[in-house]
This record gives C-alpha cells, structure tokens and sequence, in this order.
C-alpha cells in the first residue's frame, strides 16, 4: 500500500483548493469534486444502511458495493484512471433482477419509508441519484467513462429495490403514495 496518511490536516485546502488523485489542484468546488465528493456521501449512506438490521446476503452485497463505490470515487478524482467495469455493471443488474423477481409489480408510487432499513435505503438512492447528476455535469465538460455513469444509474435502481425488500424483511410493509387524499 502507498503512503499512510500520519496527519490529517495538511493546511494545503485553505486556500479553498484540493489535490487530486494526480496531483492536480483544483478549486473545492468544482464538479469533479463535487462528482466524487457525493460518490463519497453515496458510499457513507450506504454505511448508515449497513448499521441498521439487515440480512446477511444484503449486507454482502452492500459491503461489496462500499468497496466499488470508494474505486468510483477513486476513478472520478484521478482523470484518466479507469477503476469501473461493465462486469461491475452487469453484476449490479443481475442482482437487481434477482431481487426485484420475488417482489410483486408496483401499481402505485411508494413512499420513502416502510421501516428503519428500508428508509435508510431509500436515503441512500437518493444521494446515488444526486452523485450520479454531479457526475453527469462532470461530463459535460471532462472525460467521464460511461461505466462510471452506468454503475450509479443501476446502482440507485438497485437501492430502490432492496429498500422494498428490507421493508417486506422489516414487517412494517411498503407505504404506498395515496394521490387521492386530497379528493376523499
């Protein structure tokens, strides 16, 4: 392994910059950062998920996707560095279609809720979605692989999807979106 960090603060970023992967200095808020910075709020969330209750084989999975989730962020902080594939890709789907196959179709919106891991999931899509928009805008203007996009995409379906689960393994049930309330 490389160098360790022995101290954390390095008085480098008051000037309101940051060192990439590469060493490149670049302004705290620019969409790369900002592109990786959520991959790392995404990869948090999913740690507040894996503090609450869940089975064992979402557990393994979520722990595999922390780990895939600090090499996306590694590959969006260092430009040119490829740490994504599309058997990562592939993997995310074939477990997405896995666990969406015992769930019954939706007919309705479900709200974010249906118990404490669950809900926890549901905030944890959330900020996937939000690092898979930052990391669109950081497309735009620099090279991005499409994997990178991809995996947050099937990523946050995926999160749908186990919230569902968890909230069925929770006993509390999906809480369904009522668009008639207003009308009853």
């Amino acid at each position: 392994m490389g160098n360790r960090l022995s101290k954390i603060y390095t008085r480098t970023g008051d000037d309101g910059t940051t060192g990439l992967g590469d060493g490149t200095r670049v302004g705290k808020d620019s969409a790369r950062v900002n592109a990786y910075g959520t991959v790392d709020e995404a990869n948090s969330s999913i740690g507040v998920v894996l503090a609450a209750q869940v089975p064992d084989d979402i557990r393994a999975l979520l722990t595999t996707v922390q780990h895939q989730l600090f090499d996306l962020g590694g590959e969006l902080c260092i430009p040119g560095h490829a740490a994504i594939s599309g058997e990562d890709v592939d993997a995310l789907e074939r477990q997405l279609d896995q666990y969406n196959e015992a769930l019954p179709p939706l007919k309705d919106f479900i709200l974010p809720a249906g118990g404490e891991a669950a809900a926890r999931c549901h905030l944890a899509r959330t900020i996937v979605r939000r690092a898979e928009r930052e990391t669109v805008t950081l497309a735009r203007h620099d090279a991005v692989r499409p994997e990178a996009i991809r995996y947050l995409n099937r990523l946050s379906d995926l999160l749908f999807v186990l919230a569902r689960v968890l909230a069925r393994a929770d006993g509390q049930g999906e809480v369904l979106w009522n668009h008639e309330r207003r009308h009853a």
